[in-house]
């Protein structure tokens, strides 16, 4: 039987864990707020670098400009911030688009090469935080080496959403097949996580890239053109409302420093 001291020795190290963490708890309002944002990343970047026709490559400086700004107030922070975060993640999903789309298009690697290459960034930045701190969870996430292997993680699996999104579209799947595709595979990540007993920090890193292209080939197919199976909606107006949806689910939706999703028979 587990005495009342343990448990409130339990309790008060998971308010400490809470309190040191600056990522917010891996909820259902995470992901709707993460496929948004990776959306808004997709609508935002072509606004820059197609309708206001500054290129891919000045977007990219922009982009990337503003991100690290961002990640280093995020690791200055001592607590976890909303809206500093979700800010954080928009920027890296935004270079994200603008940086695939300059080595796809611009520098001619290609959708599948670019995603190769980028794949292999994003195991390496994740291998080399597991070595250097033996778990890649957001659990670890609380001193400044870690954030800065946790926004890099990130802003290659933006990255190579972009580029994935669409290597399919572009396949053939076309950007509503693309969309769909992405959508049935986080399915398959969340029959997973309900009906097995596969790691949490697994189903998290693999539902963090897929949203990426759900997002990448919603946004094109609101914005391309009738002709290339889009919508034809004005970037700017698409990527307005998604930033608006973003902020109104922030103030809505419970907003806390947290951890992955445990086991049942962990927390148990």
């Amino acid at each position: 039987m587990v005495s009342a001291e343990v448990v409130r020795m339990d309790r008060a190290a998971d308010i400490t864990e809470d309190i040191a963490s600056k990522v917010p708890a891996v909820t259902l309002g995470f992901w709707v707020i993460k496929i948004l944002a990776t959306t808004l990343g997709e609508t935002g970047g072509d606004t820059v670098s197609m309708t206001l026709g500054w290129g891919y490559l000045a977007g990219t400086a922009i982009f990337l400009v503003a991100l690290l700004v961002l990640v280093a107030i995020q690791i200055a922070a001592k607590t976890f911030r909303p809206f500093l975060y979700w800010a954080t993640i928009v920027a890296s999903t935004t270079v994200g688009t603008t940086m695939a789309d300059f080595a796809d298009r611009s520098l001619g690697i290609g959708y599948v090469g670019g995603s190769l290459i980028l794949f292999a960034c994003v195991m390496a930045v994740l291998a080399l935080w597991h070595r250097s701190q033996g778990s890649i969870s957001v659990d670890t996430v609380s001193t400044p080496k870690v954030e800065a292997f946790y926004w890099a993680a990130i802003t290659f699996s933006q990255t190579l959403g972009t580029a994935l999104g669409d290597w399919v579209a572009d396949a053939g799947l076309g950007y509503g097949g693309g969309a769909l595709l992405f959508g049935a595979a986080l399915a398959g990540v969340a029959a997973a996580y309900f009906w097995t007993i596969t790691s949490r920090v697994l189903l998290f890193w693999a539902a963090f890239i897929l949203t990426r292209p759900l997002g990448a080939t919603v946004g094109d197919f609101l914005d391309k053109p009738l002709d290339q199976g889009g919508l034809a909606l004005s970037r700017p107006i698409a990527s307005a409302v998604l930033a608006a949806l973003i902020v109104m689910l922030i103030v809505i939706l419970p907003q806390r420093a947290g951890a992955h999703p445990r086991r049942p028979e962990a927390a148990s």
